[in-house]
């Protein structure tokens, strides 16, 4: 996630090479062709370019609007995992403690089940961010988890789920043991279920592309209007006896649209490990620092904090 608030303008120069380029090539083009008296009888109204560039507003502004609103809702959905993993920790806890204080179970079962739990909750978030991001790198939950368990679970095509699973299970198990109240689960089972509607509603956005329609034919109108538009200019500019000023204009204009399709474009999948995208890492280490520190411990993570303007 980008948090800084100016850019350099090489770096978003260099982001955008391909577009500039373009831009460059037929400005460039276009105003030795008529400087040469190639084309001058074939030169455009600025009118046709202003038709085309508010059709490929509308484009760019429905494309953007949906691609922030694909981000925003991701946001939103790991916002949801970070509160339903503090109240699954606290529930937890306070079930556990409750189960110590009226003599049904000792305090070294307790904690142990305690941190069974919640260390698995923390790697729930984390396996779901790797799977997310199309990352196998399943050593970084390893310490969160039995040797058997994490052997087991890193066979399972869907890791996140399969967490998911055992919670539930030894959840039934510890009502069993009356490491946890015969009704216990009646608030436990929807904070469960409400991770596994968040962890879908993740792979609905991360397996479900923006209409590719609009992406397609955003690009095609961004490149028809980038050839254009020098045609539409050379004519006004050599009037003025500038001819030559056409080109950084050219080039400036295109490069306003190429960037307003560009930002759409980078926005609409938030889950690909890129700095415009949420930042998992620093979410996932929040959990992490938030529930360890609920069970009592000070072997904290350290918290992350944006590199260079950037947050992942």
């Amino acid at each position: 996630m980008i948090v800084r608030k100016v850019f350099n303008p090489l770096a978003v120069a260099r982001y955008m090479k391909t577009e500039l380029l373009v831009a460059f090539v037929v400005s460039s083009a276009v105003y030795f062709l008529y400087h040469n008296r190639h084309i001058q009888n074939v030169s455009l109204p600025f009118s046709i370019a202003a038709i085309m560039g508010s059709a490929l507003a509308i484009f760019l502004a429905f494309r953007n609007n949906n691609a922030y609103s694909r981000w925003w809702e991701a946001r939103t959905i790991w916002g949801g995992i970070i509160n339903n993993s503090r109240i699954f920790a606290r529930q937890i806890i306070a079930n556990a403690d409750s189960a110590v204080q009226t003599g049904k179970a000792s305090a070294t079962d307790a904690q142990r089940f305690k941190e069974e739990m919640i260390f698995r909750q923390i790697a729930f978030a984390h396996a779901l961010r790797l799977q997310l991001r199309t990352q196998s790198n399943n050593d970084e939950y390893r310490a969160l988890l039995a040797a058997d368990e994490f052997v087991n679970i890193s066979q399972k095509q869907n890791p996140a789920n399969y967490m998911l699973l055992i919670q539930g299970k030894r959840i039934k198990e510890a009502m069993k043991a009356e490491l946890l109240g015969a009704f216990d689960n009646i608030s436990l089972e929807p904070t469960l279920a409400g991770f596994n509607n968040f962890q879908g509603s993740c792979e609905r956005i991360k397996n479900t592309p923006l209409l590719r329609q609009y992406h397609y034919f955003t690009r095609l109108f961004l490149l028809a209007f980038m050839l254009v538009l020098p045609f539409s200019l050379i004519t006004d500019f050599s009037k003025m006896g500038v001819t030559w000023l056409m080109i950084p204009v050219s080039i400036l204009i295109s490069f306003v649209f190429a960037v307003m399709g560009k930002v759409g474009e980078v926005n609409e999948d938030p889950f690909e490990n890129r700095i415009t995208d949420v930042p998992l890492t620093s979410i996932c280490t929040n959990i992490e620092r938030d529930l360890k520190e609920m069970l009592g411990s000070d072997m904290l993570p350290p918290k992350l904090t944006p590199q260079n303007g950037f947050l992942y």
